[in-house]
């Protein structure tokens, strides 16, 4: 089923990321518009796709990953500011007919992104 969906792990409490602020855009020419915000549910993901087959477009999309009020929230000792505190992520749909998923494991020192399935 077509879409765009996204879910993140925390490596570091070895759970999903429940509470975690998202932002989709689209690049329109030189400009990005947000097409929605949301936040993680209990199971790291959201409860809706983020593009559903119907509004999925050919282009190139950022998701940005709000993980530092998330750790934050883990009440870690942290140095302020954070090492990673909005983590961007830029990629592009060119098959509008497939499932596009965006699954990123993070911790306060990294993040890995990749397309799942």
């Amino acid at each position: 089923m077509a879409g765009l969906t996204t879910h993140i792990l925390d490596l570091t409490h070895g759970t999903p990321a429940s509470n975690v602020k998202i932002e989709l855009y689209i690049q329109c020419d030189d400009e990005w518009q947000l097409l929605m915000s949301t936040v993680s549910n209990s199971d790291g993901r959201i409860d809706k796709p983020l593009l559903s087959a119907e509004n999925m477009i050919s282009g190139v999309y950022e998701l940005i990953f709000h993980i530092g009020e998330y750790f934050q929230s883990k009440q870690l000792d942290l140095p302020e500011p954070a090492f990673l505190d909005k983590v961007p992520v830029r990629f592009s749909i060119a098959d509008t007919t497939a499932h596009y998923h965006v699954p990123l494991l993070i911790s306060p020192w990294g993040y890995q992104v990749y397309r799942g399935s």
